[in-house]
Order: structure tokens, then sequence, then C-alpha cells
């Protein structure tokens, strides 16, 4: 049972001009992230823009992308729905289908109570068998999934992780204070926030994150545990010089400006879907020069890396 640690990165659905899924493409993305260090990926989260895809295209991607991902790199499926009834049956789906363990976040716009969040989540995990990691995003949900829960939740056997994107350090410190290595801390890689480094400096695990669609090597050296002073050197030194960039691709609602970054790379993305818009042209030819300026377009463009 993977215990998630370092940098998994959540990588966006490509779509092909006709709005369809772009399997090849997501193949290219898989083997991007395999070859240039990432621990695993996250499928069909805030950045694969699961709320825009049916269940029959959710169903496929499960089938078709856990199958090419199998023994390249592990995959953490996205396979929260509106309720819990349907987020176990598709989370059942993903283990028959090979997923590596699940990505749960809270059923967004219903606002559960403590209660509630606890019971959904044990009930999810108690039906399958694969690793379960719950994200708590309460910007995007409208429900922050307090300590407590956390630490309760951490109590079973095959929840193993907990992915934090919210803004209050206190959360962090007591989900290792009373929870400790029962749960493995990952932390988002948003600069609004800033987590990186007070979630690796209490002994948290890793990052789950979005730009290492952009930056994969880069990303997993800032996200590995610290065991040594050399560890936290690297891991404030990198933050420091990627800060723009992440702030970059922060500065739309995801995945917008991470689909920009990767078409400007000749990676697959495609468009975004409806009611997202993509970056207009000024805003993509602003990016452009960053990543141009950093190296990043000489390093990765056109599926690069691995230097």
């Amino acid at each position: 049972m993977i215990r998630p640690e370092g940098s998994w990165v959540a990588i966006p659905t490509p779509f092909t001009n006709e709005d369809e899924i772009d399997f090849p493409g997501f193949e290219k993305l898989v083997d991007f992230q395999a070859q240039n260090g990432s621990e695993g990926i996250l499928l069909m989260g805030s950045t694969g823009e699961s709320p825009s895809l049916s269940m029959n295209e959710r169903r496929e991607i499960l089938d078709r992308v856990l199958a090419y991902a199998k023994g390249k790199i592990p995959v953490l499926a996205g396979t929260t729905c509106g309720n819990t009834k349907q987020t176990i049956e598709l989370t059942q789906y993903a283990q028959r289908a090979g997923a590596d363990g699940a990505l749960l976040v809270v059923p967004p716009y219903l606002k559960p109570s403590q209660d509630g969040l606890y019971e959904h989540f044990k009930a999810v995990a108690e039906a399958v068998d694969i690793p379960i990691a719950i994200y708590n995003n309460p910007g995007r949900v409208g429900v922050n999934i307090e300590p407590a829960t956390v630490i309760k939740l951490a109590q079973m056997p095959n929840i193993v992780a907990d992915k934090e994107a919210m803004g209050n350090i206190s959360q962090l410190v007591q989900v290792r204070r009373q929870a400790g290595d029962r749960i493995n801390l990952l932390c988002c890689d948003a600069p609004g926030l800033s987590l990186i480094v007070p979630t690796l400096a209490l002994g948290g695990h890793g990052t789950a994150n979005i730009s290492g669609n952009v930056i994969p090597q880069e990303m997993a050296e800032m996200s590995k545990p610290w065991h040594s002073w050399e560890d936290v050197e690297r891991t404030r030194e990198l933050v420091f010089e990627y800060f723009p960039l992440m702030s970059a691709l922060y500065s739309r609602t995801n995945p917008v400006a991470v689909k920009a970054a990767l078409r400007i790379l000749g990676l697959p993305a495609g468009h975004v879907r409806r009611p997202l818009l993509d970056m207009d042209q000024a805003q993509t030819q602003d990016l452009k020069q960053l990543l141009d300026r950093t190296g990043i377009i000489e390093k990765y463009g056109s599926g690069g890396g691995k230097a």
C-alpha cells in the first residue's frame, strides 16, 4: 500500500480540437512525468477538470490511462462525485481498473458537517482496499476538513495521506502532532498559501502540485522530505527561484495557466472546457516570456527534460 511522498503532479485532461479526450496526449503526459522524476501523478483532480467530465469519460480515462501508466508511474485517481454512493461506485471502479489509490476531495457545493465528512470518507475507505488520500481544499469546496476530523480519519488503515490546500499553518501542526506518521502530510504548491517550507519543516512528506507539469525535475527536488540541512537549503532555494513561475501558474483558475504553459512547451493540453476560458494572447505572451527567461522552454520544450 503506497504512502505518497515527494512530488505528486496533478496532470490535466488533454482535449482535442473536437472537445474529445486526447488519449495519445494523456500517454505523452504520463511518460513526461515518469521520465522526469515525479513520484506519482494525480488523475482527474481539479487540474483534470473532473467536474467537466461525464461519468462515461471518467470511466474511460480510468480504464485507458491506468492501463498505460501501470509499471511506469503510480497513479492516484480522483473519484469524488456529488454524493457518497456515487463516490464509492467510482472509487470501486478505479480499484478494478488498477489505480494505485484514490484522491478524495469534499463533494462540492453541499457543505457537509464535520461528522458528515468523517462518515463520507470512512464509507469510501471501507468500500475499497486501495489507499485513500483525502484532499482539503476549502477554497474550492467551501468546507475545511478540521484537524480533529483528519486525525480521526487517520485511524483508518487505508487512509494514508492528507493533502492540505488551506492557509492555516496551525492545522498542519495539529495533524502532525496528533496523527504523526499514521498519515502522510502533503501540501499544494500555491504561492498564495506558501505551504511547502512549513509542511516539510514539520516533518511532512511532500507536495501534490501543479507546477510539476512544467518543471517536474525541480518540483521533485523541492518536494523531498527533509533529512539534513542540505535538504532545507535545497527546498528553500528552489522555492525562491520558482516562486514567480508558481505565481503565474496560479494566476488564473486552475488549470487555465497550466494548459497554456503546456501548449507553449509543445506538450499535450488542448483547451479548457467551458465555462473556463483559455488565456488570451497577451496573457499567453507574458507567460511565454517568463518560461523563456527561466530556461524552461529550452529545457522542457517539445517534451524534453531528463538532462
